[in-house]
């Protein structure tokens, strides 16, 4: 009995690691782009036709709140906090996402459901498998929740509670007002755009199928080229369909159409330019952020003066571009990008790109410009002409410092003090009879 005990709460806690794990990372790569997450919460509107019904509001603040509860959840069940309500809760949340996600691998209406952000991208079908395990996880812990040791005692709960809960929170507002801590799309910092375009030597090529619908006495038949038939069969339709994708390049809808006369494609212009070209990024100017329209005119008429390109990459109506004009007082060229390739780039509305020979240097949102105090001399001889000096490693410390170390500095607290608890529990009965012996001698 003893051992079937101890087989079942190590089947707990393993789907309760699993779980935790899954759930932290998830929340995580949703809290650091919380304006992706939002896009993705908008695909998933438009795909049930309810686009229209809710505010660009509501879908960000949705975004906020998805990545929160998914990562305390994680935390929650890593540290086996409020065990029963999160297990339920737990198990809750995978009961309304596994056919949700059934419901995508069969009618496919998005290319991916953005679990995990774009960290990593899987297909409709991965997805639900996916979620079919962590359902199994979570009725195996639901069941069981007191099986999960804890790694925090009771009475200090609250503390990785609400530490969490603010963390995660101040996370995503930062991440929101400057850009993703981490950048996992192909227009990252120190990305080369025309490498990334690049097809390799001998990489597979989409394949196609032609099926050719032919008639004969009256009949039907559909055929391919492998098995066409004679000429007695008479040419009644013909469809081609891609069986095969192949090889698809990280970067591959890239182009800057200029909005003149003749709408000319400037994309190879732009990327095999030598040196310094500053991009302002905005998929839509009527959605654009304009408190900082003084710094982005600096900019421009510091681009101008030292020779350096300047464009806005947008997919908006020329009517909106007109209307920018007149309100910004802007005078730099407009050129025409797809929507979906400008929300890639950079998550801000608008933001800033600096490329050095194709190669993204820099990356600003509307809240971090450059001011005049740092556009103060050349790029060649300015820090921010230059890949900056932090690193991911550097980032990933920090995070750890910020997060990471104090838990853990709470659970070794903690775990010391509840066994000096214990061990002062285990003595007492037998210094109380010591010390009765010394008071009957």
């Amino acid at each position: 009995m003893l051992n079937v005990r101890m087989v079942s709460k190590w089947i707990v806690n393993v789907c309760r690691m699993v779980m935790a794990l899954v759930f932290i990372f998830s929340g995580f790569v949703k809290a650091i782009d919380p304006l992706g997450t939002q896009y993705k919460i908008a695909d998933y509107l438009e795909a049930l036709h309810m686009g229209s019904l809710v505010p660009q509001w509501a879908t960000l603040g949705a975004a906020v709140v998805v990545a929160a509860v998914e990562f305390c959840i994680g935390i929650f069940l890593l540290f086996a906090i409020r065990r029963r309500l999160t297990s339920r809760l737990a198990l809750a949340i995978m009961l309304l996402l596994t056919p949700l996600t059934l419901w995508l691998a069969l009618a496919n209406p998005i290319s991916d459901c953005g679990c995990f952000g774009d960290a990593i991208v899987l297909t409709n079908w991965q997805t639900l498998w996916k979620n079919v395990a962590l359902l199994a996880c979570a009725a195996v812990v639901a069941r069981k929740p007191f099986h999960m040791f804890r790694f925090v005692s009771e009475s200090n709960q609250w503390i990785v509670i609400n530490y969490s809960a603010l963390f995660v929170i101040l996370l995503s507002g930062w991440c929101l007002y400057d850009l993703p801590l981490f950048d996992f799309r192909p227009y990252h910092v120190g990305a080369n755009i025309v490498a990334g375009m690049d097809i390799p030597d001998g990489a597979p090529q989409p394949q196609f199928e032609t099926i050719f619908t032919l008639e004969k006495d009256g009949r039907q038949q559909q055929f391919t080229l492998d098995n066409y038939p004679d000429s007695t069969w008479t040419f009644v339709d013909a469809k081609t369909r891609q069986v095969s994708k192949g090889y698809v390049p990280p970067i591959h809808d890239f182009s800057i159409v200029q909005t003149d006369e003749w709408h000319t494609d400037i994309t190879e212009q732009v990327l095999n330019h030598k040196g310094y070209t500053f991009l302002l990024v905005s998929p839509h100017l009527r959605d654009a952020d304009d408190s900082r329209l003084d710094l982005i005119n600096q900019v421009y008429e510091y681009a101008t003066a030292n020779g350096y390109p300047f464009y806005c990459l947008t997919a908006s109506s020329e009517r909106e571009m007109e209307r920018w004009r007149d309100t910004t007082g802007a005078e730099y060229p407009f050129c025409l990008t797809d929507e979906t390739t400008l929300k890639t780039i950079i998550r801000s509305n608008p933001g800033l790109l600096l490329l050095s020979d194709a190669t993204i240097i820099r990356k600003w949102s509307h809240n971090r410009l450059p001011d005049e105090d740092k556009l103060n001399a050349p790029l060649e001889r300015l820090d921010i002409g230059h890949l900056p000096s932090d690193t991911v490693a550097e980032k990933i410390i920090t995070l750890l410092l910020w997060f990471v170390l104090p838990l853990a500095l709470l659970t070794i607290a903690d775990r010391l003090w509840m066994w000096t608890k214990w061990l002062r529990r285990k003595s007492g009965p037998k210094d109380r009879e010591q010390r009765e012996g010394v008071a009957t001698g």
